[in-house]
């Protein structure tokens, strides 16, 4: 028989299909094409959009030899230009499109993913998520930074050269705020972080991690909205992305690799969507959140139960998505 289960963060549920569990076989991964003429990230369009950031091995700002670069988006969601005006229109609300939108691109090499990428080059990435993060928290303006990454047509990237986004919010998202909100409620009955609780449950029971690194520990969560949905948690307690500590950098670098490196050997390189979900900006580091990463793979369609619901179907238990993933074998790079 199908279960339902309850996530404790959000109190929403899910099920999990266990009559007719799907096959490796029923997931069709999309083809990702790749065709590097005209592209505006690969080596020697620097140009066209200076860069914000660089990390080099050789070469002045605006040229080759880039091995990671932040650019703003050409077409941003939001503007870092002008005044936070909030208004109140008859029972809405408005405010000016202030915020920040920035590309990263994650390797000069246009045939490469993340997944393929080397633990070295990976924390680089890592590493200028964490620069963009800090530095923008500065403007006052912004009350929550979100870092997530596009892969594949179906996952809504609209460019093939290997990237990851960074948009700086004037609002606290709501999938955002609801996480933080059923955390502080079993923070104030429990008087412990949800998190913390989730990842020892993990810990204990096994079945469901992936990794299990020095400082972080990557599993199917019990709870998985998608097959093969997987979060990558910090072991020690910690709310905000910005406050990862420098000898933490390169295990997460790992953990993330792995876990792109495992769903491309296993799936076929699907699409899929990642996102770091932290705590808001200056909210200091909150006894009651853990910031985390999300990776959800794009398997399966949502229809209108889901949406109409709320709930998600996921036709593969993560107690079986793990086994499989672990199954793939890693090559270390």
């Amino acid at each position: 028989m199908n279960e339902l289960r309850r996530d404790p963060i959000t109190g929403r549920w899910n099920i999990v299909v266990l009559d007719k569990i799907a096959d490796l076989s029923d997931f069709k991964s999309e083809p990702h094409p790749k065709d590097p003429q005209g592209c505006r990230f690969c080596y020697g369009n620097e140009n066209d959009m200076p860069e914000i950031i660089a990390h080099r091995k050789y070469g002045p700002p605006n040229s080759p030899g880039w091995t990671v670069r932040v650019l703003p988006n050409k077409y941003p969601a939001l503007r870092i230009e002008g005044e936070l005006i909030k208004e109140g229109l008859g029972v809405f609300d408005m405010m000016t499109g202030v915020g920040a939108h920035e590309v990263i691109i994650d390797t000069p090499d246009h045939f490469r993913d993340m997944a393929d990428l080397s633990y070295a080059e990976m924390e680089e990435v890592v590493w200028a998520y964490l620069a963009r993060s800090i530095d923008l928290r500065r403007d006052k303006r912004f009350k929550y930074i979100l870092i997530f990454k596009n892969y594949g047509e179906s996952a809504g990237a609209s460019l093939e050269h290997p990237h990851s986004q960074l948009i700086a919010l004037p609002i606290v998202p709501k999938i955002v705020q609801e996480e933080i909100d059923g955390a502080s409620k079993y923070f104030d009955y429990k008087e412990r972080c949800v998190f913390c609780d989730m990842l020892r449950q993990e810990q204990m029971e096994k079945e469901r991690i992936i990794y299990d690194g020095r400082y972080f520990t990557a599993f199917c969560p019990y709870v998985s909205r998608f097959s093969y949905e997987i979060w990558i948690l910090p072991k020690k307690h910690q709310s905000d992305f910005a406050l990862l500590q420098r000898d933490c950098v390169s295990c997460l670098a790992k953990a993330l690799r792995d876990c792109l490196a495992r769903m491309k050997g296993l799936l076929g390189d699907p699409s899929y969507n990642f996102i770091i979900h932290s705590s808001p900006i200056n909210g200091h580091d909150r006894e009651d959140y853990h910031w985390h990463i999300e990776i959800m793979p794009k398997l399966t369609k949502i229809a209108g139960f889901e949406w109409g619901s709320g709930f998600y179907i996921n036709p593969v238990p993560p107690e079986i998505a793990a086994k499989n993933l672990l199954s793939v074998k890693l090559v270390e790079k």
